[in-house]
């Protein structure tokens, strides 16, 4: 007769008889299902659907030292950046018997330090987090962890183990220059708030202008980072403070308050949005009289009219790339490279093709093929 425990729950060892295989080879193929064949994955699949077998994970992970969780911490749930760098940490699972848990850090450093904290008691398989602003706490419990721990969507020199991104900063020198290059000389920034990835986009900005000696402190454009709402931790409502709403009002203001302003580089793309409709709602012609760009590339920058120029960032590759050396790691493989950059393109459209240059590509591009 089949041993089973007091609760009467079936053990791993009952699996194991039913199938007609070891409990190590259970064990294994619940783990790491790729490792085991396809025979023995459709016996051990029948006997855990059979008996209604629920693994127990924390007598896996006391057995194993970890769970079979990649903890993911991401600033927000509800923008489409991260949404699509979540979708390319889920692609980039296959059939790895790794499962995800997402945390969500609401662009809080303390908050991050909380879920971290206790991500940590639960022994994860690894841990993808999202930036380098980590608190002093933080950093020292992800270099202690015994897992594998990439930060991406941005760069350092000194990450914890491996971080998967681009520079935000050289992505907004090369926005800048491109704006200067295309006669713009009055380039207002605007950001919703000033967050660590804005003030390095913004240090892009300001060192192209510099450069060009165009710099004005007073072409910025923003909302106070003391926003008594914020302070009450409404980071979970990022989008009230960078919106389609929102950059329309910076840009209302800017052009009441500087209306020799002839372009904006916003620090997002639906800031730049917000600028264009306030742009037609005051007839300020684009890009003639005022060149408008932005950040993330988002499809409705293709679709909005004039055409919006945007810096197209890999997000989905960004997640893809992590979990695929989260898995390597795992099985063994050396971390290789600390500092993975992917890059970003300037994506270049109507909205500030003030020399037509755009236009000209586009008729002498050869005509779609038509079958």
């Amino acid at each position: 007769m089949t041993k089973k425990r007091s609760s009467n729950r079936p053990t791993i060892a009952d699996v194991a008889e039913r199938a007609g295989v070891s409990a190590i080879t259970v064990s294994r193929a619940l783990r790491e299902p790729q490792k085991v064949s396809s025979e023995l994955r459709r016996a051990i699949d029948g006997a855990v659907s059979e008996l209604n077998y629920v693994p127990d994970l924390n007598a896996r992970a006391l057995a194993s030292s970890r769970t079979d969780v990649v903890a993911v911490l991401v600033p927000s749930l509800t923008q489409h950046i991260f949404s699509d760098v979540v979708r390319g940490i889920y692609d980039g699972l296959e059939d790895s018997g790794l499962r995800i848990e997402l945390a969500n850090t609401r662009y809080s450093a303390e908050l991050e330090e909380q879920l971290v904290f206790g991500i940590m008691r639960h022994r994860p398989a690894a841990v993808i987090i999202s930036g380098t602003e980590q608190t002093a706490r933080t950093r020292k419990m992800l270099e202690a962890a015994k897992c594998p721990v990439v930060q991406i969507m941005d760069l350092t020199d000194d990450p914890i183990q491996k971080i998967i991104g681009f520079s935000h900063e050289r992505a907004g020198l090369e926005m800048t220059r491109h704006l200067i290059e295309a006669g713009y000389r009055r380039i207002a920034f605007f950001a919703g708030w000033m967050n660590a990835r804005s003030l390095q986009r913004h240090g892009g900005y300001r060192q192209a202008m510099e450069e060009a000696g165009l710099y004005d402190p007073d072409l910025l454009g923003q909302r106070s980072n003391d926003n008594p709402e914020f302070s009450r931790g409404s980071r979970q409502d990022f989008h009230q403070f960078s919106s389609t709403v929102m950059g329309r009002e910076l840009m209302l203001e800017m052009l009441e308050r500087r209306p020799d302003i002839d372009a904006v580089f916003c620090n997002n793309d639906v800031l730049s949005l917000g600028a264009l409709f306030a742009c037609q709602a005051k007839g300020v012609a684009v890009p003639q009289q005022v060149g408008i760009a932005g950040f993330n590339d988002f499809d409705f920058m293709a679709a909005a009219e004039p055409p919006l120029t945007s810096i197209r960032i890999h997000r989905w590759r960004c997640g893809f790339e992590a979990m695929k050396a989260v898995q390597g790691q795992l099985n063994g493989e050396p971390v290789g490279e600390p500092v993975v950059d992917l890059g970003f393109e300037i994506i270049k459209r109507a909205s500030t093709d003030r020399n037509g240059e755009v236009a000209a590509a586009a008729q002498e591009a050869p005509p779609l093929a038509l079958s």
